[in-house]
Parts: structure tokens; C-alpha cells; sequence
């Protein structure tokens, strides 16, 4: 039943073909029974009037004449036809035919006299045996003849027919006419939806489920235009495909900062669980050897690798506990959390900072440059000045000895900035675009002496950007700077 069902639906071209052609034949019809309706009138008027008038041109004849004579006397229309009824003579009937007058016979005249018999009005219709439909006209004199005179339908009825006729040609021929005319416009019209159509139909056909998706298909742009609804409909696909085709690739990008960070974060974790496993192998085997071998010798040596061995187990826990609280930041920073707000003096946080990078760094430059007035801010101060102190580490790590580092304050309009400045030889091309992401270092030989985890620079944005801030850096060599602008509180009135 749906096969059937589907099978019988009509396209669109040929529902508006369907409707404007069968509208506009009602309407030709409707014309053409209305024109003919009025010409059929007019003709028949003008039949009344003419039996009307031969009516009158006999109905002066006298009691001998016939209804041969009668007609053969005067100019009569081809097909009328008489019937008198004279006193003391019978009925005659006759006919015109053609040049001829020809006599009726019985039947007819018998026909016309039932028919009067009856109470025939004047102007009615009758049909006689032979001859077809006749409008029929009774008049009397003073003689007492009875004249039933009738002139024929035919030339109204042929007349109405040719009308019709012509009517019904000119309007098949124009209805197909207009069937060409309509489906060219209309394929014209509906070919962007068809483009519409076909390039969502590619789209479908793509594999979206894995990988590296990207949508190409668009609907052509000489089939968008603004200014049509159709055209609009293609605009609004290849929008909805641009930003289909830009969370796709968002998405394939974070599935791939997410295997990245899956790696990284096993490798990190990787190297102080083997360490562990490795110093607890060590001293379950120095351990056992002192047990096989009770001399006071063995028994220290084991006790001497135990201890160094949990030393270093713990150094080990201790940086797996550090990067475990880092990622534990920076998820509890994209959840909205971990910040406790209050009223940050800024220009002091930076003075700390630079005298606690004083010690960690004897080899380096350090100098600070704050106004006079404090700048103030609302935030969370432990964690602005894990920020400062991320930003001087990293200057201290990455720049050699007797590097120049400037940490400045200042408010430029509604902002808090702090600006840390080095003039070391700056930071790889390479490696920029990708400097405040998980895991990313300038020195890929992860040691934590020199390359870290590589989440510093990532939590120290996080928790910049959880202030509505914004942390930027701009490196060439011997000129590099890290900014990070926050709003500041509105200064107080003088």
C-alpha cells in the first residue's frame, strides 16, 4: 500500500503545473460557456424577432389561399416553415427548400396542429419529424385563417457550435501552450532548489562518524540569491554547512588535543611510576639478600638502599602529586571553580614576586618598574601570583645567564597590566602558536630542570582568562614579552 501511495506522488513542478493549468482552463471554460450562454441569447432574440416579422407577412391571407402560396408569394428564410388553418378547408402545410417551396406531410402538419392544439405559446420550440427544432409563431385574422409559422434552430444551433468549437481548439491549444511556458519557468525557477537538493544529498553521502571530516559541498553561488526565497534557502544551507563543517573540525581538533594530552600526561606519569617501581624492586631485593646473608654488613647495606630508595620513591610520588594537582587545576578552572575572590594589590604581588626570583635566579638581571599608586584588582590572589611566579620561572628557565628581566605594573584605561620582559634570545617560531597549550615546551627533552611538564604557561592562562582577562606574548629574539591584562577596580575619587 505505501509502494502504491508513493508512487503516486507528485513532484512539486507537477503539483504548480497541475494547479495554474487546471485554473486557468476553469477559468477559459467558464469564458467560453458564459460567451456562448450570451451569443445563444442574442441569436435566439434575434430568431424571435424574425418569426415575429414573417408572422405578420401572413397573416393577411385569405381563406382560399394555401400554405404553398403563402410562402411561395413573399421572400421567406430557407427552412420556414407554415401551417394554415383555413374554414371549411383543412389544414396545409409547406416548407421552403432551398429555391423550392415543398409541401409538409401529415405527420408534420399533424406535429405542429397537436402542438398548438396543446396551447403552444407564441416563440416556442418544437421538434418536427424530418426537419430538426423550430421556433414557432401563431397568428389569426379576421377571416378566421389560423397561420403557425416557424423558422429553424439550426443555423443558431450551428452558430453556437462553431463558437464552441473554436473556443475549445484555441483554448487546448493555448492551455498546452501555457503547459510549455509554465514548466520552463518553472524548472528555471526551481532549479537552485534542486541545487539545493543534489548538494545536501552529497552531504549526506559523507562518513561524519570518525576521522578527519570536512564538508566541501556547497550549493553553487550563481544558485544563491538573496533577493528569491529559494535563494535564500541555499544562503541558509551553505551557512548551516560552514558551521557544520567549522564544529567538525573543533571537534577533530580537541580529539586530537585530547589524544595529545592522554600521551603526554601517561608519559609524564609514566617516568616517576617506573622510578618507584624500579627503587622498590632494588630494596625488596636488598632486603631478601640481607635476610639470606645475617651478616651485620649485608644488613646495613640494605638498610642504606631502602633508605635512598624511599627517598627517592617520595621525590617521585611528590612530582606525580604535582602534575596530578596541576591537571586537577586546570579541570577545576574550566569548570568555573578554584578561585576565591578578593581585593588583589597587583603592584605588590609583582614586587614579591621579583624578590622571590632573586634567590631561584642569581645568574639573571631582575628589576621592577610600578607607579606610585597601587593598582588594584578583584581576584583571587594565590592564584595571580602563581601566574607571576609561573611567568618569572619560565623567563628564569628558558633565557641564559646575565638575561635582563623586567617585570612592570601599570593601569591603562579600565586595565591591570603586568608586563614580564626578558632580553634573551627568544622564543622558536615553531613552537609559538602553540606555546599556552597542555603540555607544550619549548625544550621537548622533558626534563623537569629544563623543560617541565608543560603546563605552567597553560594554567597560568587558565586562571588569567578565569579572571576575564587575557595573557599574550610577543618574542623576537632579544625582545620578548609576556602581558597579562585584567580589569582593574575604578580608582578612587580624588
Amino acid at each position: 500500500m505505501r509502494r502504491v501511495e508513493a508512487r503516486h506522488r507528485w513532484t512539486l513542478q507537477s503539483r504548480l503545473m497541475a494547479a495554474v493549468i487546471g485554473m486557468v482552463a476553469f477559468i477559459l471554460v467558464m469564458i467560453a460557456v458564459s460567451t456562448a450562454a450570451i451569443i445563444s441569447g442574442v441569436l435566439q432574440s434575434n430568431l424571435n424577432t424574425q418569426v415575429a416579422a414573417a408572422v405578420r407577412n401572413v397573416q393577411q391571407v385569405g381563406p382560399s389561399t394555401t400554405a404553398i402560396d403563402a410562402l411561395a408569394g413573399g421572400p421567406f428564410p430557407d427552412g420556414t416553415v407554415l401551417v394554415l388553418r383555413t374554414p371549411g378547408r383543412g389544414d396545409t402545410g409547406a416548407y421552403v427548400d432551398g429555391r423550392s417551396v415543398r409541401a409538409l406531410d401529415e405527420a408534420q402538419v399533424d406535429e405542429i396542429r397537436d402542438a398548438v392544439a396543446t396551447g403552444l405559446p407564441d416563440s416556442d420550440t418544437i421538434d418536427l419529424p424530418g426537419l430538426g427544432d423550430y421556433r414557432i409563431g401563431v397568428t389569426a385574422n379576421q377571416t378566421g385563417t389560423v397561420a403557425v409559422l416557424g423558422l429553424p434552430l439550426s443555423q443558431v444551433t450551428a452558430t453556437i457550435g462553431a463558437i464552441l468549437t473554436t473556443v475549445a481548439l484555441v483554448t487546448a491549444g493555448g492551455l498546452f501552450l501555457l503547459a510549455a511556458i509554465i514548466a520552463i519557468v518553472i524548472r528555471v525557477g526551481l532549479r537552485p532548489l534542486r541545487s539545493v537538493a543534489e548538494t545536501a544529498a552529497r552531504v549526506a553521502s559523507i562518513r561524519m562518524d570518525q576521522g578527519d571530516v570536512a564538508i566541501d559541498e556547497r550549493v553553487p553561488a550563481d544558485q544563491v540569491d538573496e533577493h528569491t526565497e529559494i535563494g535564500r534557502v541555499g544562503a541558509a544551507l551553505n551557512t548551516l554547512l560552514d558551521k557544520v563543517d567549522a564544529s567538525l573540525a573543533a571537534r577533530q581538533r580537541n580529539e586530537e588535543l585530547m589524544r595529545r594530552f592522554v600521551a603526554d600526561a601517561s608519559h609524564e606519569l609514566r617516568t616517576p611510576l617506573a622510578s618507584i617501581r624500579g627503587f622498590s624492586e632494588l630494596s625488596l631485593r636488598a632486603m631478601r639478600q640481607a635476610q639470606d646473608d645475617e651478616s651485620r654488613q649485608r644488613i646495613a647495606m640494605a638498610v642504606e638502599t631502602t633508605e635512598q630508595s624511599l627517598e627517592r620513591i617520595q621525590a617521585q610520588s611528590l612530582r606525580m602529586t604535582t602534575l596530578v594537582e596541576d591537571l586537577l587545576l586546570l579541570a577545576r578552572l574550566d569548570e568555573g571553580q578554584e578561585l576565591v575572590y578578593g581585593t588583589v594589590d597587583l603592584t605588590r604581588l609583582a614586587v614579591e614576586a621579583v624578590g622571590d626570583a632573586r634567590p631561584a635566579g642569581p645568574d639573571h638581571a631582575w628589576s621592577i618598574d610600578v607607579d606610585d599608586e597601587p593598582v588594584e584588582l578583584a581576584g583571587d590572589t594565590s592564584r595571580l601570583n602563581q601566574v607571576v611566579a609561573n611567568l618569572l620561572a619560565n623567563a628564569r628557565t628558558h633565557t641564559p645567564a646575565g638575561t635582563e628581566v623586567t617585570v612592570s605594573v601599570t593601569r591603562e584605561g579600565h586595565d591591570a597590566v603586568l608586563r614580564v620582559h626578558d632580553d634573551g634570545p627568544g622564543i622558536d617560531p615553531t613552537v609559538a602558536p602553540q606555546l599556552f597549550e597542555r603540555f607544550a615546551r619549548a625544550d621537548r627533552s622533558r626534563d623537569r630542570k629544563t623543560g617541565g611538564t608543560g603546563l605552567g604557561l597553560s594554567i597560568a592562562k587558565a586562571i588569567v582568562e578565569a579572571h576575564n582577562g587575557t595573557l599574550t606574548v610577543q618574542s623576537t629574539p632579544g625582545d620578548t614579552t609576556f602581558e597579562m591584562r585584567l580589569p582593574a577596580r575604578p580608582a578612587d575619587p580624588v
